[in-house]
């Protein structure tokens, strides 16, 4: 017998402990949120001004601290975020725990619409709920308009149909069910593994067999919000 929704929701608690779950950071500007998903998926948010947090996952999947992010590290920190997402335990991401990443712990892959106190509140609560990256104060990027610091305008980041891959290294704009070849709307662990090393290959242009934080490429968003953060002045 499956499991009901009750019964995996409750492992939905420790997303919410381990920071996947959550208010975001208040915009401030027409600025895209501070925010990278990491090839496999996983969200990570900080707040306007602070370190990019690609320095966040690149810290955490660097599990020896070398500085040197090796294919073994990578694919384990896919593996690592592939259980918090199979939250059933049973092997598969199944369209429904696809559904909780994209609504839960990655609404930017749906256009940003972030329920908060869903958790607390219970399962069909909608009490709490705002949105995100949809409604934000300042200029509405959607509408093209420039952005503070003289960068370039951001257009459409959360109804381009982009999904993920402003935020990413790769153009998926649903990095999870990207790893679904089978287009049955499962995906299972050897798949989701099997597109980290992809990803890892494909990131690792000069076959040196790690990556460094200074290595990999810059997202969409990162490059937008280094392009209007203010310049320092210079001492005379």
């Amino acid at each position: 017998m499956s499991p009901t929704r009750r019964q995996i929701a409750l492992p939905l608690v420790g997303l919410a402990a381990a920071g996947l779950i959550g208010a975001a950071p208040p915009a401030e500007d027409g600025l895209p949120y501070n925010v990278f998903i990491s090839p496999c998926g996983q969200p990570f948010r900080a707040r306007r001004g602070d370190d990019y947090p690609v320095v966040n996952w690149f810290r955490q999947a660097d599990r020896n601290g070398d500085g040197k992010l090796d294919r073994a590290e990578f694919v384990a920190d896919a593996a690592a975020f592939f259980q918090i997402l199979d939250l059933n335990a049973d092997g598969v991401i199944d369209r429904y725990e696809t559904g909780v990443y994209e609504t839960k712990i990655a609404p930017e892959v749906l256009g940003g619409h972030v329920q908060v106190g869903w958790l607390g509140e219970g399962w069909n609560s909608r009490l709490g709920a705002r949105k995100w990256l949809a409604q934000r104060e300042g200029p509405d990027p959607s509408a093209g308009e420039p952005a503070p610091g003289g960068a370039p305008p951001v257009k459409g980041l959360d109804e381009s149909g982009a999904g993920a891959s402003p935020f990413s290294f790769f153009p998926d704009p649903e990095p999870v069910a990207a790893a679904d070849i089978n287009f049955n709307g499962r995906v299972t662990k050897s798949n989701f593994l099997k597109l980290a090393d992809v990803h890892f290959t494909a990131l690792d242009e000069d076959r040196l067999g790690y990556l460094t934080l200074a290595s990999l490429p810059k997202t969409q968003v990162q490059q937008i919000l280094e392009q209007a953060r203010p310049r320092k002045r210079r001492k005379s």
